[in-house]
């Protein structure tokens, strides 16, 4: 808990979908070790919940998703604690990426280093028009140890991600859509919504083969064509046996919308 009795992390549930909202908006939300933790909580829980069809993660205040490690905690942590750290959040990272069900980062506002690390492990990144991303760490003698050196270059290309890795410069909404690093640029006021609306329709999709098509692109992306297939031919077996597809061609033969329970 922070000093304010607020908790770290505000989490909602709506029709669904899981909101996790980053809340240090006093120091723009930047990740101590405390926040990590609170959302490695949420995120291990989430691994089991059937009934959420997405997980959006997003910064409290209109200025700031998360502006990467908090660096007045850093000053006074040892070597050793700077590591632990470290793995934590790539851990974390990791395990966002790794959730059977969809992730989107809410970009609401600045995301830097570990900020748009957090978005970069997410499967889906809408941007508010306000927003502005950039891995800066090479400007504190550092590279990225949340993910970002691997995950940069997989979304946006090798050229752009090194440029913009060597440079630690920000990329604003418009140029972060042009270069894919973000699906969509929303207006400030209505970037929940846009995140909802997505959310929503992901919810109408069945939920085993939205699990199974993101472990076959995720995995399928680390290897060559002939495995990747075979990757998604197995993928693909799996949501043959299942109860919803046979309530899909059921739904589509009735004209009406089809009843998923993910079985």
């Amino acid at each position: 808990m922070s000093k304010s009795h607020e908790p770290l992390l505000l989490v909602e549930e709506k029709t669904k979908a899981v909101i996790l909202t980053m809340n240090r908006p006093k120091v723009m939300n930047c990740l101590n070790f405390d926040l990590l933790y609170a959302i490695r909580d949420q995120i291990d829980a989430l691994q089991y919940r059937t009934d959420i069809r997405a997980v959006i993660i997003t910064g409290a205040g209109e200025k700031s998703f998360c502006a990467g490690a908090d660096l007045k905690e850093r000053a006074g942590l040892t070597p050793g604690e700077v590591k632990k750290f470290i793995i934590t959040i790539r851990n974390l990272l990791t395990s966002i990426q790794n959730l059977p069900i969809p992730v989107i980062s809410a970009v609401n506002g600045i995301a830097l280093g570990g900020g748009t690390e957090v978005a970069l492990a997410s499967d889906i990144r809408i941007a508010s028009q306000n927003a502005s991303m950039g891995l800066t760490e090479a400007r504190l003698a550092i590279i990225p140890g949340g993910g970002g050196t691997q995950r940069l270059p997989r979304i946006i290309g090798v050229a752009k991600a090194k440029e913009l890795i060597f440079t630690g410069r920000r990329v604003d909404a418009k140029e972060a859509l042009e270069i894919g690093l973000v699906n969509k640029v929303a207006k400030p006021g209505a970037l929940l919504d846009e995140c909802m609306e997505m959310a929503e329709m992901i919810g109408q999709t069945g939920p085993i083969a939205v699990e199974m098509a993101k472990y076959a692109i995720d995995k399928g992306i680390e290897t060559d064509l002939a495995t990747g297939l075979a990757i998604e031919s197995n993928a693909y077996r799996v949501t043959i046996p299942t109860e919803d597809r046979i309530e899909g061609l059921k739904a589509f033969r009735e004209k009406r919308k089809p009843r998923y329970k993910g079985r």
